[in-house]
C-alpha cells in the first residue's frame, strides 16, 4: 500500500502521511443487514468513575462492527465481497458472503481481495483467510486470529500486520511463538486463520500533529518533572530537576515495572517462554 505525503501548506500537514487505501478498500459504508452499534466512551473511567487509564478521553464517534471470530460457518465457501474501514481496529476487514445466503466479517489478511473464495474446514486450502484448527497447519506458515480454547473464538494476533507461527507439535498440543517472541502451548484442535492481517504499514503512518491524536481519544500526557511534588514523586525542585531517585516511580509511588496483578491467568500455565525474558 502506498504512503500518501501532504503538502505542507499548514505546520499540521507538513509531517503527516497517510495510506492511500483508494487501491486497497472497496466500499466506503458498512452493511446495513449486519449490526453496527455505538460504542460507550469510558473516558479511561471504572464502573465506580474513577481513572484507571489515564490520558483518555474525546475522540470521534465510531460504530462497531461485529467481527466473526469462530468462523464456525463450517465447510461452507464463501465469497469475499468487499475489503472495508474499521474504526475500531488498526486491521481492515473483510464481508464475506456464504452459499446459504449469510454475510458475516473476517479480518482481511494480506493478499485477500474482493472476489476470493474462502472456507473454515478441517479439509480447506492452506491460502489467506481460509480457518483450520492448528493440528491440520503445517509448521512453520503464519497464522492469526488464533483460539486459546477450541471453539472460544479467536482471541490472539488480531491486530495490523500481526501474525504468529507454528514451531512444532507434539500430543494434544502446538507450539506457537507470538510476535513478541512469546512461546505458548495452544490445543491442536483450536481454529486458527491462514495469513498475516492486512494493513501491514499502518505502522508508517505519521500523525503530523496532536490533534489527530485527540481525534483518536488520547488526551495529553504531561511529564512527572513537571508537575508538582504533590502529584508527582519526580515532581518539584528549583529549575529544571531529574528524578531525584534510584528508579523511576509511577504517580502512586510504585516503581516502574512491579508487577500489580494479584491474580494468576489460567492461561499463563501454557507459556513457554514468557516475552519479557530475553
Amino acid at each position: 500500500m502506498a504512503l500518501r505525503v501532504s503538502r505542507p501548506v499548514t505546520p499540521g500537514r507538513r509531517h503527516r502521511s497517510d495510506l492511500d487505501y483508494r487501491a486497497v478498500l472497496t466500499s466506503s459504508s458498512p452493511e446495513k443487514s449486519l449490526l453496527v452499534k455505538g460504542v460507550f466512551k469510558r473516558q479511561g473511567k471504572n464502573n465506580q468513575g474513577k481513572v484507571t487509564v489515564r490520558h483518555r478521553g474525546g475522540g470521534v464517534k465510531r460504530k462497531l462492527r461485529v467481527i466473526d471470530w469462530r468462523r464456525d460457518k463450517r465447510g461452507i465457501e464463501g465469497v469475499v465481497s468487499t475489503i472495508e474501514y474499521d474504526p475500531m481496529r488498526t486491521a481492515n476487514i473483510a464481508l464475506v458472503t456464504y452459499k446459504d445466503g449469510e454475510k458475516r466479517y473476517i479480518l482481511a489478511p494480506e493478499g485477500l481481495h474482493a472476489g476470493d473464495k474462502i472456507m473454515a474446514s478441517d479439509a480447506a486450502e492452506l491460502k489467506p483467510g481460509n480457518a483450520l484448527p492448528l493440528s491440520k497447519i503445517p509448521v512453520g506458515i503464519p497464522i492469526h486470529n488464533i483460539e486459546i480454547q477450541p471453539g472460544k473464538g479467536g482471541q490472539l494476533i488480531r491486530s495490523a500486520g500481526a501474525s504468529a507461527l507454528i514451531q512444532s507439535k507434539e500430543g494434544k498440543f502446538a507450539t506457537i511463538q507470538l510476535p513478541s517472541k512469546e512461546v505458548r502451548l495452544i490445543n491442536s484442535e483450536s481454529y486458527a486463520t491462514i495469513g498475516q492481517v492486512g494493513n501491514v504499514e499502518w505502522k508508517t503512518v505519521s500523525l503530523g500533529k496532536a490533534g489527530r491524536n485527540r481525534l483518536l481519544g488520547w488526551r495529553p500526557g504531561v511529564r512527572g518533572v513537571a508537575m508538582h511534588p504533590n502529584n508527582h514523586p519526580h515532581g518539584g525542585g528549583e529549575g529544571r530537576s531529574g528524578i531525584g531517585l534510584k528508579a523511576p516511580k509511577s504517580p502512586w509511588g510504585k516503581r516502574l515495572g512491579k508487577k500489580t496483578r494479584s491474580l494468576r491467568k489460567y492461561s499463563n500455565t501454557y507459556i513457554m517462554k514468557d516475552r519479557r525474558v530475553k
